[in-house]
């Protein structure tokens, strides 16, 4: 693996910190009066979408040692750009820890693949906010989801210290 692997590792880290971020801004419960801070609102789900776009192009740069850039935001056609086997793990883990805690009556194998194309629009549809559509964002499962992602990102490398002989 070349230096893509430093790459692929600084993608994980960009999405893990904008995850992080979003989990900063404070709440808005229904007895809140001043929604002066609310202005996060719609911002929470495209940060969301962006990091998850972000932990999945990690992964596609870990699986393919390939210099092309890839330019979408489409999260389905991300995570069928992962390797077979990638897209097998994710969906197990997916099902494993996720699913359980947040299921969905609409389908039977409830897998990644649906929630990524139910949320797959997410960074574009909630970044232009003006423009009058039928958005919904799962919060709940999507976090979880991200979440999980990263985690078994972070499971395909190990970082050694690097000490200096003589010093």
């Amino acid at each position: 693996m070349s230096a893509r692997l430093s790459t692929a590792i600084r993608l994980g880290d960009a999405a893990r910190a904008i995850l992080r971020k979003t989990r900063s801004f404070p709440d808005h419960g229904p007895g809140d009066s001043d929604l002066s801070e609310g202005n996060h609102i719609g911002v929470e789900p495209m940060l969301l979408a962006l990091s998850m776009e972000l932990a999945l192009k990690a992964w596609i740069v870990f699986d393919h040692d390939d210099p092309k850039v890839i330019r979408s935001h489409d999260l389905i056609k991300l995570f069928e750009r992962l390797k077979p086997e990638s897209q097998a793990k994710l969906d197990a883990e997916f099902k494993g820890s996720v699913a359980p805690y947040h299921p969905n009556i609409l389908f039977i194998d409830y897998n990644i693949r649906h929630m990524l194309y139910q949320h797959k629009d997410a960074f574009i549809d909630w970044r232009y906010l003006h423009e009058p559509k039928n958005t919904m964002f799962e919060r709940g499962v999507f976090e979880a989801t991200l979440e999980m992602v990263l985690r078994e990102f972070q499971k395909r490398y190990r970082i050694e210290p690097v000490t200096t002989l003589g010093r």
